[in-house]
């Protein structure tokens, strides 16, 4: 049995439902790399995808109803690359419905069309969102490596409450055509997977172009800063945290300190940018309602379906932006993003990597790649304790991420 009959084995009796859609042509897409003699990176190996992406044959619908007639007729590009860097792409996963921009208090992983995704690990828990099936599928060893989308915490948060490693780019590394987006200033496709290795291969088959050779730092190379924001809402154990610096300065890591917390104005770009570029998605599509009035008409029609938690950021995202991409609010929300850029820029300009303590958005908010990098030990719910970094270069991070990971992984 090859790695796809396994993974469609386990896919086709997954009993934590993040599974959306499995693709008919798996198999063959198999018996076809396995014939194929070039040597491809990702050879053989299936693939999950976030079913907010375009897969061609398969539906696309962000987990929502009203875009259950949506099926793609072209895969996205991020899907090309993986096909022609010999990915097998299994099928489609659950998600937070609308990556988890349909309303406030939406519980993460459910949807209206998939209904809710289950922790892999501990059923109590959330499975958080919203690339919450894809992080699940990856943590029950369904497949070793599934793609997501992250626009603030949805590749990199998911990953870290799953014990799995999840990596976002750069804004704009990854193409965005044929993904339901909800405001491409801050979205970016990403990569989940048990390792960081296996992240960064994954990532690699989704670019253009192949990510060059990455090799961990020395370690009394590393340069560190700690953001000490918000601290007290600390998202790991702290003596595992405790742990970790001190094994980076025993190994001669430089540690410093930042203060980089929320950033505000991310709910105006959303929310200004979510219908128009949701309305241009759509035009290209096959679904019926081409535009957000139309699926917000939907929803408060069909109440017993769809309004389950309610429609809130949908029909403030209609109602509260006149003016659409040139309205005042939206405008002085990227003057401030720009002017937040210059100054966090400034700050880690000597530093390989920022390690999250508490929860914030700044490194979605400026677009920076960040990653999830997980560890051997187990927190108290039983899922692998993991921290999420982020950096002003990507590859400078990575490879700083890969020198944490080995120390992790000892810990």
């Amino acid at each position: 049995m090859n790695q796809t009959e396994k993974a469609l084995a386990l896919a086709k009796s997954d009993r934590l439902n993040c599974i959306a859609e499995l693709d008919e042509t798996a198999l063959e897409q198999a018996k076809a790399q396995e014939a194929d003699k070039q040597d491809k990176p990702l050879a053989g190996i299936p693939v999950l995808v976030k079913d907010n992406i375009d897969v061609k044959g398969l539906h696309t619908t962000a987990g929502s109803l009203a875009l259950a007639d949506n099926i793609a007729q072209e895969d996205a590009p991020v899907i090309r690359n993986l096909r022609r860097n010999g990915a097998v792409i299994l099928g489609k996963t659950n998600m937070t419905e609308f990556a988890n921009y349909t309303t406030d208090g939406m519980p993460g992983g459910y949807s209206s069309r998939g209904g809710q995704v289950i922790h892999a690990v501990n059923p109590k828990l959330s499975p958080t969102g919203s690339s919450s099936g894809s992080a699940v599928a990856v943590a029950a060893g369904i497949v070793p490596m599934a793609v997501g989308t992250d626009t603030s915490h949805s590749v990199t948060g998911c990953a870290m409450f799953n014990g799995i490693c999840g990596l976002k780019p750069p804004v704009g590394t990854l193409s965005a055509e044929g993904i339901i987006p909800i405001a491409r200033t801050l979205d970016s496709a990403g990569a989940m997977a048990r390792n960081l290795t296996d992240a960064l291969k994954l990532y690699s088959a989704m670019r253009d172009e192949p990510l060059p050779e990455l090799k961990p730092l020395r370690m009394d190379k590393l340069r560190i800063a700690v953001n000490r924001a918000n601290r007290e809402h600390l998202q790991c154990q702290e003596q595992f945290l405790n742990s970790l610096l001190r094994k980076l300065k025993t190994g001669g890591a430089v540690i410093g300190e930042v203060d980089q917390g929320a950033a505000p104005e991310m709910v105006t770009i959303m929310q200004w940018e979510f219908g128009p570029m949701l309305e241009d998605y759509l035009a290209k599509s096959t679904a019926e309602r081409k535009t957000l009035a139309e699926i917000v008409a939907y929803y408060e029609a069909n109440p017993d379906t769809m309004m389950k938690y309610g429609d809130k950021l949908l029909r403030a995202a209609l109602d509260e932006t006149p003016g659409g991409l040139e309205g005042k609010p939206y405008l002085d929300a990227l003057e401030a993003r720009r002017e937040a850029i210059a100054k966090v820029m400034a700050e880690i300009e000597d530093y390989d990597a920022v390690l999250m303590t508490g929860p914030t958005s700044i490194m979605h908010y400026c677009g920076l790649p960040t990653v999830t990098v997980a560890g051997a030990e187990k927190n108290p719910d039983g899922v692998n304790e993991a921290v999420i970094l982020y950096g002003k270069d990507e590859y400078r991070l990575y490879e700083a991420a890969l020198a944490i990971e080995q120390v992790m992984l000892k810990i």
